[in-house]
């Protein structure tokens, strides 16, 4: 494999006789010190600790594999690709081979696509594999000021995206000003982009420094940059061409590819949300395709979309991709990822079972475990069950436009009633195994030293004849004799739980329907997609919702979603959505909340902007638990663990701390230094 040096610039002792890099690895460091991070390094920190100097190498197939990505021009020799302060990256085995295809596995476009999205991910920042120290990605280092109202990240020099323009801090203030914080491409700003609802300013300090300069304390912001799918950059030189506020003749580039108008194009390539995994052109507006510069916008992501339709998606390596491995081999080692869509969850299940897929997490629940624990040696794989951070958890539509299930909803004794009719040491037994601990759900996983620990068992003792007194004191009565309870205005009353095997187990729903049956409430059962559950909870047309929920601390302090109507975003679980409608309106719609709700936003935000650790923020913390817990927006079930499943053929795949969505899936554990053994 042909080796070169990048330049003496990039060599911390150019010109000395120095010996080639040993292969270090996480397993075998070779006698070299760490870093200032775990698993990776800097060039110049590597090289002086290993008394070596890296030479660089490429994978061999790049060419033909750039040559697949429409728009992309001829591939520049190696030294001309790699930034000059590259990210040195530890593999956790073996120094990778490269070639072959990654098999993933997701529902549907947009639907249980997370956890292969982040296999390629990257971000300013990340979370090491001990998710607790957070290590440079993209960025090559920050600085907080002593009160946290200004963050400053450091690029990396000659850093370019996979079409080879350069990444610059210019990108990061396009992505704030332009897309993040303009409401003509994203409706209404994510509350990680603002502070205590106020927008901070991206400050352009020179091309490989940016600054954040916030208009109150939020230490959390890194944190959120460190887990987020949101990246906190994008191309400024594909899509500032075609935003009017850039480009004089955005409209009229845009015309001439066949679109109305600039922002057309934006949201084509973009889509109007932050969410990274909005179908591209290819799908989008495949008539049109060949009018835009390019089939998808350049990345710097690991791959690179090269097809994109409604039964899967194929990507390629990024030729530009800024990490390499201790011999300087250019990561990924993995040549292609295929993505197909399969919505049903026994296909994907057999998928599984006959050893089809590489790796897989997202959508896996307890319950197919024993299938999977049984095959896995005949297929050549393996399970690994982990712990996770949220938990099942069901909510009831205090804003239903049906005005008499909102009254009931809307009353803390039904949704008392509701917890307590739930039989949790059964359900731990028939439905988890045994594996799970009773819990209910607090907000916070795990709970930080601020929450009493009454609040994990408030509400969750199993008694019938106490649920059933409380619907009798709300005037829930069998008044035809059916068995089951009528509204409290004589109406029939059913609960429709509808739910989707992504956010929750059938079986775990099934046993709570029956639990609440015994109660006297009459239920339905019913699966659907997770893009028509999604749909009916924006539409405020679900009875209950049911998904997994709650967060690490380290993510609540950047991210106040769970704590404010509707409680979290359209992938997740949300309740009180004509609340939420109020609170972005300032009244002018919507139903307005009750005060705690009211609290909760307050005291989240005041939450965010104080020093963990402090009586301050103690006490607004233990505020927060409280007034989530005592009004049962969300019934939780029990804390359990969850499988994860790889091939054997893929190595360097370590054991993860979690089977968390909460850290983004894969992006501790850095997948592009995955590599296939076939």
């Amino acid at each position: 494999m042909k080796r070169i040096i990048l330049s003496t610039s990039l060599c911390f002792f150019a010109g000395a006789a120095l010996a080639d890099c040993p292969p270090v690895t996480v397993a075998d460091a070779q006698g070299v010190a760490a870093g200032a991070f775990p698993q990776q390094y800097e060039l110049t920190e590597f090289q002086g600790l290993a008394s070596c100097e890296l030479s660089f190498a490429e994978n061999p197939d790049i060419g033909e594999l750039n040559g697949r990505i429409r728009g992309n021009p001829e591939l520049p020799g190696l030294a001309d690709r790699m930034p000059e302060e590259p990210l040195v990256v530890a593999p956790y085995e073996a120094i990778g081979t490269y070639g072959g295809t990654f098999r993933a596995l997701s529902n549907a476009t947009e639907a249980g696509t997370s956890d292969f999205l982040s296999t390629r991910h990257v971000n300013l920042v990340r979370y090491a594999d001990d998710l607790t120290t957070i290590v440079p990605n993209v960025a090559k280092s920050w600085e907080w000021n002593d009160d946290f109202t200004q963050l400053t990240f450091s690029l990396r020099k000659g850093h370019r995206w996979s079409d080879g323009a350069p990444f610059t801090a210019d990108d990061v203030k396009f992505w704030y000003d332009n897309l993040a914080l303009d409401s003509k491409v994203i409706e209404s700003p994510k509350d990680y982009v603002l502070i205590g609802g106020e927008r901070m300013t991206v400050d352009v300090i020179d091309p490989q420094t940016v600054q954040f300069n916030l208009p109150a304390p939020k230490p959390g912001l890194l944190a959120h940059f460190a887990t987020s799918f949101a990246q906190g950059f994008q191309p400024k030189h594909f899509l500032g061409q075609y935003h009017p506020d850039i480009n004089p003749e955005a409209d009229a580039l845009a015309k001439a590819a066949g679109f109305d108008n600039g922002l057309e194009v934006i949201k084509a390539y973009f889509g109007n949300s932050d969410w990274t995994d909005t179908p591209t052109p290819l799908l989008n507006s495949p008539e049109k395709v060949g009018g835009l510069p390019a089939d998808v916008m350049p990345t710097l992501e690991s791959h690179v979309y090269i097809t994109d339709t409604t039964e899967g998606r194929h990507l390629v390596a990024n030729p530009y991709f800024f990490m390499v491995d201790t011999q300087g081999n250019q990561l990924p080692y993995i040549s292609e990822q295929d993505e197909v869509y399969i919505n049903d969850a026994q296909v994907r299940l057999l998928k599984l079972v006959n050893g089809e897929v590489d790796y897989k997490a997202q959508s896996l629940q307890l319950s197919d475990v024993p299938l999977l624990l049984e095959n896995q040696e005949k297929a050549d794989y393996t399970i690994d069950i982990r712990p996770k951070v949220a938990m099942h958890v069901f909510s009831f539509n205090v804003t239903s436009d049906d005005l008499a299930k909102r009254e009931v909803f809307g009353d803390i004794r039904f949704r008392r009633a509701m917890s307590i009719a739930i039989n949790r040491d059964d359900l731990n037994e028939a439905a988890y195994f045994g594996q799970g601990v009773p819990q209910q759900y607090i907000g916070f996983s795990p709970a930080p030293d601020f929450v009493d620990p009454k609040w994990a068992s408030y509400a969750i003792e199993f008694d019938l004849d106490g649920a059933k007194a409380l619907l009798d004191e709300i005037g829930m009565a069998d008044t035809d004799g059916d068995g089951f309870r009528e509204l409290p205005n004589g109406d029939s009353f059913v609960l429709n739980m509808q739910f989707a095997t992504q956010g929750i187990a059938g079986q775990v729903v099934e046993l709570v329907s029956q639990y609440w049956s015994d109660a006297g409430i009459q239920t339905t059962v019913k699966e659907i997609t997770p893009d028509e559950y999604r749909s009916a909870q924006s539409s405020n047309a679900l009875d209950v919702g049911m998904w997994e929920k709650s967060q690490p601390l380290g993510i609540v302090l950047g991210n106040n979603e769970l704590w404010v109507a509707p409680f979290e975003n359209y992938f997740a679980h949300r309740v009180g959505m004509l609340w939420a409608e109020y609170l972005e309106s300032d009244g002018a719609k919507g139903v307005e909340p009750p005060d705690y709700v009211k609290q909760l936003k307050d005291d989240i935000n005041a939450f965010q902007s104080t020093s963990v650790g402090t009586p301050e923020s103690d006490e607004l913390g233990a505020r927060l638990v409280q007034n989530m817990t005592e009004n049962l927006l969300f019934i939780g079930t029990a804390m359990t663990p969850d499988p994860i499943y790889h091939r054997n053929a893929l190595k360097n795949v370590t054991e993860f701390k979690t089977a968390s969505y909460e850290y983004y899936r894969t992006f501790p554990y850095l997948a592009p230094q995955w590599f296939l053994s076939e």
